[in-house]
């Protein structure tokens, strides 16, 4: 399966080409450099980002196909495992993710020294952690699937592809923070042709080992863990390469064992919360999808095909809203905190445009779209009518999503975190259970609560970012910064 996140006084038009290879003088060599702040346009971030997503998403769903040419059941054990690694990789992402918020705004403020230090302190960080999580599930699956309540039936397709494609979890972290450390850099497009080509290598390994062309041998779900494998190993080697040149003093393999106990410090009060946040969103879909089960199987069939459509309709609105914390982050660190605070407004308006265009041309679309997946005209109904509820949730989800992007790349993880915790637990997860089950309204009241759910960390992100309680501490912090001297001298006020 795929291993799988502008100011308004820079306009988009300016932004020029992103990162450029240049050769260092007088060695030959090609490295990855910051060719000028313009490549932290938003465009220029976003669509390397989207471009990636949604051929990822195309290529899940071959993959999908695929395994469901071995059996149903190998297609059930994929899901349920690929279920497991998710709420596992937020270990790694923990550090992945704060290391990136700090590496862009280390970047900004023209510390690169430090941008170097944290992106090789996470890679380190996050391989250990990787390595230890394969260690697990190389050697416990039986243990696992006993508490995840697995059916005997299952049991031997489960213990390989949970110790052979969970063993090499490892890489999955490696690609993470190798990935998320390029990204934060402004080079969205490296991690875009790598992720693209790791996937069309597993399709294509899929294909040899699950159908036995060209010779190869039948090997059914254990030929999909060496295909994952085999794929995930060579993008590590290209992501490690060329994170090797990114900075503009080479990484050596000796570098690795830099360590800094502040920096470390520093990553974990950004990361931590990113990664409760992540668990959250998890385990509360873990609990909606419980619920649908108790519904039944056409309900959770509906839940399931709808969001595979949800997916596809919102996947430029979720890369600006990548984009704009990369950029964000980038202009906090280099002390323009009114661009940062205008650009968080930029993203939300092109992203509730493109999202809202996107879930109405689903609604229009949404018979003949749902009867592509099923014939089923009750499943078709259901989707249907939650396609009119999408008409908010979309909305809603951006200015979550951008927003709250916005807080965490100002360092306000926090907050999300506990937005995340209240909402999630008692909107998305208790609520569902109470509009859904106790009062009976089924698969609309559970959509309901999702929408409900999204809307509230919405306004709860949207009034703190208003509140610019970062952004004011920056400033004052910051004293008589450049950016401070800049706002005064073209009148900007400190506050809008």
């Amino acid at each position: 399966m795929p291993i799988s996140i502008a100011s308004i006084i820079c306009s988009d038009h300016d932004i020029r080409e992103g990162p450029i290879a240049q050769t260092s003088r007088g060695t030959g060599r090609v490295s990855i450099v910051k060719a000028d702040t313009n490549k932290y346009g938003l465009w220029t971030l976003a669509w390397p980002i989207f471009i990636e997503v949604f051929l990822q998403a195309l290529l899940g769903t071959a993959d999908t196909i695929m395994v469901s040419r071995i059996s149903d059941d190998a297609v059930a054990v994929v899901g349920l495992a690929g279920q497991l690694f998710n709420a596992l990789t937020t270990l790694f992402m923990t550090i992945s993710g704060g290391a990136g918020i700090l590496i862009a705004q280390r970047l900004g403020a023209k510390r690169g020294e430090d941008a170097r230090t944290i992106a090789i302190m996470a890679v380190t960080i996050s391989t250990a952690i990787g390595l230890a999580i394969s260690a697990v599930l190389y050697t416990m699956p039986v243990p696992l699937a006993r508490a995840l309540h697995v059916s005997d039936e299952l049991m031997p397709l489960w213990n390989t592809y949970v110790a052979y494609f969970g063993g090499g979890m490892f890489l999955t972290a490696m690609i993470a923070s190798l990935s998320t450390s390029i990204r934060n850099t402004g080079n969205t497009r490296a991690p875009m042709f790598v992720g693209i080509g790791m996937n069309a290598l597993h399709i294509f390994l899929n294909y040899l080992f699950i159908f036995g062309s060209f010779g190869m041998p039948k090997l059914g779900l254990a030929g999909v863990t060496i295909s994952g494998n085999v794929s995930r190993l060579l993008a590590v080697l290209v992501l490690l390469y060329m994170f090797l040149f990114v900075f503009e003093r080479r990484i050596r393999i000796r570098d690795f064992w830099i360590w800094s106990t502040g920096m470390f410090k520093e990553i974990l009060r950004i990361g931590w919360p990113l990664g409760v946040n992540m668990s959250c969103w998890v385990f509360s879909q873990l609990a909606i999808y419980s619920y649908l089960a108790q519904l039944g199987a056409k309900e959770l069939a509906a839940r399931t095909y709808m969001n595979t459509l949800e997916s596809f309709c919102f996947m430029l609105g979720y890369a600006f809203a990548l984009a704009v914390q990369i950029q964000i982050a980038h202009l906090y660190g280099a002390g323009k905190t009114r661009e940062a605070y205008r650009g968080a407004y930029r993203a939300l308006y092109i992203g509730l445009t493109v999202v809202t265009a996107n879930a109405f041309l689903l609604y229009l679309l949404g018979h003949q779209l749902l009867g592509m997946f099923t014939s089923d005209r009750e499943i078709v109904a259901m989707g249907v009518s939650l396609l009119a509820l999408n008409l908010l949730l979309q909305p809603c989800k951006m200015l979550n999503m951008a927003i709250g992007n916005s807080l965490n790349a100002v360092g306000d993880t926090r907050y999300t975190m506990y937005t995340a915790i209240g909402s999630m637990s008692l909107v998305a997860a208790g609520c569902s259970y109470w509009l859904g089950i106790g009062l009976g309204w089924g698969l609309i009241g559970i959509y309901c609560c999702m929408i409900a759910d999204e809307m509230i960390r919405g306004l709860l992100v949207l009034v703190r970012w208003r509140g610019q309680k970062f952004l004011r501490k920056a400033e004052a912090s910051g004293g008589e910064t450049a950016a401070s001297s800049r706002n005064r001298q073209e009148g900007v006020p400190v506050s809008v």
